[in-house]
């Protein structure tokens, strides 16, 4: 068995070499590659090393992060992002819509086609006081509604934000979509053209037909204008306006401006329709009389113009509306039943108002 060895203390001679020994030892030469920095200077100044170089990559970082947000707010001020957007805040009938009807079917399409691979193509909106109005993308908005009725999960629907006020912007953006989409009929181009100029966006009607349809022919903007001047004449009692077709509409332009209005207001007022062709058989012989009979030449060529004053809600129901033409005052009331009395009072208080 090995002895085990003693350890002794150095005394104090020894102790005192030993730190001599240090003292006089040279500092390290060019070609020596271990450092005498003691290890904590050494480990510090790696750190604060280090430091420096984290504080320049975070400078580089909120660089890239403030030039995103920058770019951000930028998209967002653009109407370029995409938002959910609940659809109880949205409201559909912010302009006036340029298409009559839907097809049935397409809308059948457009409900499986969201539920099953969800909305490709986002809907716009303009910011307004009360939250948002439709812009374009009314078929879509009337998918998800459906759709949310069932399914909590179709309760906001993805949205491009627009900036309010744009009106001729927001017209032109929803003619141009149902354009490319499925064309609209020659008598919803006409229509949309008056009700945006009597809204008060554009100053005329031939200025909104030839902002709304500016990418279309001379000649298509010339039948849009026709059927413009059929709608603001007798629009509020075509049945089936949009089976008007090209030719059956600029004959009915030109009946119009060649002064045939009132007749053909008469033809149409209290006329029961069955469908399109029976409607078309009232209009045609009025048609056909006004191009037989001599063109009065000191008329114009525009059909007599007839504004029509905003129909209003009665507190008791019913709704009263007015139309002003060149020959006179016609006021009429719908859902309402009047005696003959009360009848009698209301021409009174007519008469003592205008003298």
């Amino acid at each position: 068995m090995a002895k085990r060895r003693r350890l002794s203390a150095p005394d104090a001679t020894e102790l005192q070499a030993l730190e001599e020994g240090f003292a006089a030892k040279p500092t390290l030469g060019p070609l020596e590659t271990k450092s005498s920095v003691p290890p904590i200077a050494q480990v510090a100044a790696e750190a604060a090393s280090l430091n420096g170089m984290a504080n320049v990559t975070d400078r580089v970082a909120l660089a890239r992060d403030q030039g995103d947000a920058s770019r951000w707010r930028q998209a967002e001020q653009s109407g370029l992002l995409v938002q959910m957007v609940p659809l109880a805040t949205i409201d559909q009938d912010y302009i006036r819509r340029d298409r009559l009807s839907e097809d049935p079917e397409a809308m059948s399409e457009l409900l499986a086609s969201i539920r099953s691979h969800g909305l490709k193509a986002p809907i716009e909106v303009a910011e307004t006081d009360e939250g948002y109005g439709l812009i374009s993308g009314f078929r879509r908005l009337l998918a998800f509604r459906q759709l949310a009725a069932t399914d909590p999960e179709f309760s906001k629907i993805p949205a491009f934000v627009r900036t309010a006020g744009a009106s001729e912007n927001a017209y032109v953006s929803m003619v141009e979509e149902n354009e490319i989409r499925a064309n609209l009929s020659h008598y919803e181009r006409g229509r949309i053209a008056v009700l945006a100029a009597g809204q008060g966006v554009f100053p005329s009607v031939e200025a909104a037909v030839d902002k709304l349809f500016a990418a279309a022919s001379k000649a298509k903007r010339s039948k849009v204008r026709s059927f413009a001047v059929v709608h603001a004449a007798l629009g509020d009692l075509l049945q089936f306006p949009t089976a008007l077709s090209e030719k059956a509409g600029l004959q009915l332009a030109a009946a119009l401006r060649g002064g045939a209005q009132a007749r053909l207001r008469t033809a149409l007022d209290g006329a029961e329709a069955k469908d399109a062709k029976d409607e078309w058989k009232l209009l045609q012989q009025v048609v056909i009389g006004a191009a037989d009979s001599p063109r009065d030449v000191s008329r114009g060529g525009r059909p007599q113009q007839i504004t029509r004053i905003a129909s209003r809600s009665l507190p008791k129901g019913g709704e009263l509306s007015a139309e002003v033409g060149r020959d006179g005052l016609r006021i009429e009331l719908k859902g309402r039943v009047l005696n003959t009395d009360t009848a009698e009072r209301i021409l009174q208080l007519i008469a003592r108002q205008i003298g």
